[in-house]
């Protein structure tokens, strides 16, 4: 939920510019879309641990993909680190799980 709310902070320069309010406000919905995945996905995760982890880690490539991540070592260490490692969280939390 954390990274949800860190990607959504980017969602708010869409009230720059001189666009009507509902331009505006399309803007922002547009650039909550991966918000609203990374919910969604979290939300599958919850109760499909392994099956969540696995959308998790293909939510990481993605990122990857779509926003260019791998072209700088930060970009990725902020953006597609923490899916693959909320992917690999939930997959090992749910075998750690079976295996008690």
């Amino acid at each position: 939920m954390l990274f949800a709310g860190f990607i959504s902070v980017f969602a708010l320069d869409s009230f720059e510019g001189h666009d009507s309010f509902f331009q505006k406000l399309g803007h922002l919905f547009a650039h909550l879309v991966p918000t609203f995945m990374v919910l969604a996905v979290l939300w599958l995760a919850w109760y499909r641990r392994i099956i969540g982890g696995l959308v998790f880690m293909i939510l990481g490539m993605v990122f990857t993909i779509h926003f260019r991540t791998w072209t700088e070592t930060n970009l990725f260490l902020l953006f597609s680190m923490p899916l693959f490692i909320a992917g690999v969280g939930f997959i090992v939390s749910r075998y750690s799980q079976l295996n008690t």
